[in-house]
């Protein structure tokens, strides 16, 4: 008489994620990553530099909202997922981190999202309507010019949407930034624990 048939290996225990799971969590993590890197070092300084300043401001407000959202969803499936692998019974010090990394990344996301992205948005549309009231905007590359360094001297309230502008757009830039660094810290977590590419 033969005993019950033990349970094989290749199903995962409740400490070992699926491969669906894992798939889902590297895409996600990488998709956001790459999409990070992408907008931030490469697309942004290419753009800025060819383009028009007002097509240039155009085309990131267009942008911006799809590559918050993105960036806000991704975070929350990443912790998400992590936390459903991870229950807070057995989370390890390293554990502790990576989901500290995860909500830093969904906050910094959503206030891009809901606050900073959208008032830096109306602040550069205010911008260009003055600055086309002026004739400005058509110079390519984001040097500021000899006309808008005369209009920000005599036009105070121009003045004042360049300051707003300068606070908002570098509010912005951290959360980005730091979104970027807690995705990369991350994805070095992952690599780490791969035994083989």
């Amino acid at each position: 008489m033969e005993g019950p048939v033990p349970i094989q290996d290749t199903m995962p225990t409740d400490t070992e994620p699926s491969n669906i799971i894992k798939l889902l969590h590297l895409l996600f993590l990488s998709t956001s990553w790459g999409m990070q890197i992408w907008v931030t070092f490469v697309a942004g300084f290419v753009m800025s530099r060819h383009l028009p300043r007002h097509t240039f401001g155009s085309i990131q407000r267009e942008l911006f909202p799809y590559y918050f959202h993105i960036s806000s969803t991704c975070a929350f499936l990443n912790l998400t997922l992590f936390a459903m692998c991870h229950p807070s019974k057995r989370l390890s010090e390293e554990h502790t981190t990576q989901v500290i990394l995860f909500f830093i990344c969904i906050a910094a996301s959503v206030l891009n999202t809901q606050w900073f992205g959208h008032v830096t948005s109306d602040i550069v549309a205010d911008l260009h309507l003055v600055e086309r009231s002026h004739g400005l905007g058509q110079e390519v590359g984001l040097v500021a010019s000899e006309s808008r360094r005369n209009l920000r001297a005599s036009n105070p309230s121009y003045r004042q949407l360049c300051r707003q502008f300068a606070l908002y757009h570098a509010l912005s830039s951290l959360c980005n930034l730091c979104c970027v660094v807690c995705n990369g810290l991350s994805l070095y977590h992952l690599a780490v624990k791969l035994s083989a590419l």
